[in-house]
């Protein structure tokens, strides 16, 4: 018995829809036993799916085949998580670089924020003329 690509990433919930995970196999972001192949490839016991997430690179071995998506309490018993420390370090700099780019909620200005730099802006421009 084997599975398509795509299909057993969506199974095993490591992608959301399977159109995204033909997407992402396309894009070269999930391979199987460290080849980029198309989402079509049969995935066989034993074989090891990496995918990269950001500057990660997480990679499962399939203990067993399966036609249907499961819950995630199941997933377990058809992949192993063989990722490395290291790369799980990677992802958690990476996020914590991101977080530190900017505070939370302090994206777009407030209506009251918009209106006083408005004001200021219109003060600096004014004295300078």
């Amino acid at each position: 018995m084997s599975t398509r690509l795509d299909k057993y990433v969506w199974s095993v919930r490591l992608a959301k829809t399977r159109s995204q995970a033909a997407q992402a196999i396309d894009k070269g972001k999930v391979r199987l036993n460290m080849m980029n192949v198309k989402p079509a490839k049969e995935v066989k016991l034993g074989d090891e799916i990496q995918i990269i997430k950001h500057t990660s690179k997480f990679t499962y071995r399939v203990i067993q085949l399966l036609n249907n998506r499961v819950g995630a309490k199941l997933v377990k018993n058809y992949i192993i998580d063989i990722t490395p420390a290291e790369e799980i370090e990677k992802l958690k700099r990476y996020n914590a670089a991101q977080s530190v780019y900017r505070d939370n909620g302090s994206g777009k200005p407030s209506k009251k924020d918009r209106r006083s730099i408005d004001s200021f802006m219109e003060d600096w421009t004014s004295s300078e003329d």
